[in-house]
């Protein structure tokens, strides 16, 4: 067990004071050396943002996760609250145990403890290592037993998810989460804000009141589409859809059209009392810097209380 500290204000306590809405940006994992320093380039790019927090995944099956570590590691030097990934996939409890302690000693007490998917993606059976976990609720007890100071996150998922065909399981399994210890659940991409209000509504219902902050991602290419609902069962409205149909090979006009719809969705949700806004970046830092410029332009003051 790793002794406990009292560093800065954590997301839990930021959402708990509620006095405006938290940003955050995420970022995918390095795939070489060259891709770490364009990732750091893009983390100080956003640092003028002044994120409340900023995070960076492992890989799908749990890979390339020393290049994971020493980007978390360049984000706590730049001075911006960090959220360190941990998936159950391929790895050991004995292997997640240590890369608790590594987060801790790189200065990252935030953790977003999440399953993860098999290799093949979100619809390829789960099956758990013999010496590993079996899902994300264990994950969340295991990092709070090695680190009873670390601030946890978990997913949610306003699309079904594709492995239980049940938004009303999915809605239990947050619940459960936040009973191992969670603190607060970030969503995976969505198009559609009411999935997200109606699985806060059946969160609440379960008398489970963990802040929900939906993850936001703007099209700004149309081969997006597909990739979306093959890796993750994300639902996308048919009449963006159509409009995107309608400009596929213009890639500017995809990309305002993809801005435009991700603007109305974080505009529609902040409206609908989301505690924040997470952005999945995809490592290029010009389309979300764009998207929260407008977001700001079209709800003025609301992050200056």
């Amino acid at each position: 067990m790793l002794s406990t500290t009292s560093p800065a204000e954590t997301i839990a306590e930021l959402l708990t004071r509620a006095e405006r809405p938290l940003t955050s940006f995420e970022f995918m994992p390095p795939r070489s050396e060259e891709d770490v320093y364009r990732l750091w380039r893009a983390t100080d790019e956003l640092v003028p943002l002044r994120p409340d927090f900023i995070s960076v995944t492992y890989g799908a099956n749990g890979s390339r996760r020393d290049r994971t570590l020493r980007c978390t590691q360049h984000m706590v030097a730049s001075g911006l609250r960090t959220v360190g990934h941990l998936t159950a996939v391929s790895q050991s409890v004995a292997e997640l145990e240590q890369t608790v302690s590594d987060y801790h000693d790189a200065g990252v007490d935030h953790i977003l403890a999440i399953r993860g998917d098999m290799p093949g993606g979100a619809a390829e059976p789960w099956v758990a290592r013999p010496d590993g976990l079996a899902n994300a609720t264990e994950l969340v007890r295991l990092v709070k037993r090695v680190n009873p100071g670390a601030c946890v996150g978990v997913g949610a998922f306003p699309d079904c998810h594709p492995a239980s065909g049940d938004l009303d399981l999915d809605a239990r399994i947050v619940a459960e989460k936040a009973e191992a210890g969670a603190s607060f659940a970030i969503t995976q991409l969505f198009f559609i804000p009411e999935h997200y209000t109606d699985l806060v509504a059946r969160v609440r219902a379960l008398g489970c009141g963990i802040p929900i902050i939906p993850g936001i991602m703007p099209i700004t290419s149309f081969s997006q589409i597909r990739r979306f609902g093959e890796l993750s069962g994300t639902d996308v409205p048919a009449d963006l859809v159509a409009r995107l149909s309608e400009v596929a090979e213009d890639r500017a006009a995809v990309r305002e059209i993809g801005l435009e719809a991700a603007a109305r969705l974080s505009c529609r949700l902040l409206d609908e009392g989301a505690p924040g806004l997470h952005y999945y970046t995809l490592n290029r830092s010009r389309a979300t810097t764009e998207l929260h410029a407008m977001v700001r332009d079209r709800r003025p003051g609301l992050w200056d209380r």
